[in-house]
Order: structure tokens, then sequence, then C-alpha cells
């Protein structure tokens, strides 16, 4: 199933990818917790992210993860 982002219209194929996905809150890929929301930050994972959104200020390990991205640091 695809996720469409309620503010900038990215498409893609988790939830977690989108700064405002629409559809069900699902498990989150990384750690497994179940019903997370598009905003969930993994605590084993945050010292790994690589990237922020320009758009939403949202982090990830990976830029195709994110709308805008930029690097951190």
């Amino acid at each position: 199933m695809a996720y469409t982002c309620k503010n900038c219209g990215a498409v893609a194929s988790e939830p977690g990818h989108l700064c405002n996905p629409c559809g069900d809150r699902s498990k989150c890929s990384f750690c497994g917790k179940p019903q997370v929301s598009h905003a969930h930050m993994c605590q084993s994972k945050l010292a790994a992210m690589k990237f922020v959104c320009d758009g939403c200020g949202r982090v990830a390990m990976e830029r195709e993860h994110l709308c805008k991205p930029s690097p951190i640091g």
C-alpha cells in the first residue's frame, strides 16, 4: 500500500517516511513498536540520524526517507 503526505504530496511505501501520512498507524519498521505515529523516534536509532527535513523537521538515517533532506552537522 502506498501512503501520501498530506503536507507535501510525497509518496512512500511506509507511512513513517512521510511528514504527515494519510492512512492508519502501523508498526515501526526499525524497533517493532506497534501503533506508532508518523513522529515516532526509536531511542536506539537517534544517534544514527544523518539527515533532517527542511520541510517538516523530521530526522532520518537516509535522505530518501525525507521530503527535503539536509545533512545534519
